[in-house]
């Protein structure tokens, strides 16, 4: 008798004890989950601008040479999203390797309400240029700005504040909220844009958006806006690139301001290319062309006046 009960008791134990191993294994998977997307997602830099921590990500090519300048890309994210966030989406760092530059990718502040850009982010992206000139060997006529949604408009504002450190810049489904007459630099600034018909949150055709109370603008009448503010020839150049792409290049432009639409017919708030983020929320990423190589490709045909 006394064998058998120790031989339940061990037997419960056992069985208790396998319980709690399969009990915790969800808890053990989500804390792997949980350091797993820290070690993903952490920055791996920080300044101090307008009195706040700011962080950065940083991506030094393997290829970097500190005799040599490298040109620079700031790449900016979403609303409600991060630095981190941005190079999984855009796969820059691809490209970076592959061509021998920098990625910068800094977050942007978090207040009351999801991280998101403004104006004042112009100090910030300047002191960033500031730090990482002081830090490494970069080419200062070669340094371009690019984003997604929010970080596109931010890109658009930086078009007209910096633009003379700002080479040519780039924008993938822009939030445009800023009106032109906010631009002072009168210099006028190459770009390249990517935008997909079917955008529920900056409309290709316009109108309005849960996003933003304002009404945003038609693309192609502000891609034609800005061709006129580079003086650029007024008859743009169409042409398919693939089934569901199209291009629009104006030409002629002062400083050689080139100004490139790319049109994805259905496509969604994504990036050409990149990491798709959820369909049923942003919708459809192309696979036909790859935004990030060619913004690269457009950005080397630009670079500052010496």
């Amino acid at each position: 008798m006394e064998s058998a009960s120790v031989t339940m008791m061990t037997g419960r134990k056992t069985a208790i004890g396998t319980m709690w191993v399969l009990l915790s294994l969800p808890v053990a998977v989500a804390l792997v989950e949980a350091v797993s997307f820290y070690v993903l997602n952490a920055s791996n830099g920080t300044i101090i601008s307008a009195g706040r921590h700011r962080n950065y990500l940083l991506f030094v090519p393997k290829s970097y040479d500190s005799a040599k300048p490298s040109p620079l890309v700031i790449s900016m994210h979403g609303a409600a999203m991060w630095g981190a966030d941005e190079k999984d989406t855009s796969q820059w760092n691809t490209v970076a390797e592959r061509e021998g530059f920098m990625v910068y990718y800094p977050s942007g502040v978090k207040g009351h309400g999801p991280r998101h850009w403004d104006e004042e982010d112009v100090t910030f992206i300047s002191a960033l240029i500031d730090a990482l000139e002081a830090a490494y060997d970069i080419d200062p006529t070669r340094i371009y700005a690019n984003g997604l949604s929010n970080g596109g408009g931010m890109a658009f504002g930086l078009s007209c504040t910096l633009s003379d450190r700002i080479a040519a810049v780039g924008m993938v489904a822009a939030a445009h909220l800023a009106p032109f007459s906010w631009c002072t630099d009168p210099r006028p600034v190459p770009m390249i844009s990517f935008h997909g018909t079917a955008d529920r949150f900056a409309p290709c055709h316009g109108g309005s958006s849960w996003v933003a109370p304002r009404p945003f603008p038609r693309i192609v009448t502000w891609t034609a806006n800005w061709a006129r503010r580079s003086r650029c020839d007024p008859n743009p150049i169409d042409s398919a690139v693939a089934t569901d792409v199209t291009r629009r290049s104006y030409t002629g432009c002062a400083g050689d301001a080139a100004v490139v639409l790319y049109t994805i017919n259905g496509g969604g708030h994504t990036w050409p290319g990149g990491t798709p983020l959820p369909e049923w929320f942003a919708g459809s990423t192309t696979r036909s062309i790859d935004a990030s190589s060619l913004m690269w490709g457009f950005f080397r045909q630009h670079q500052l006046s010496k």
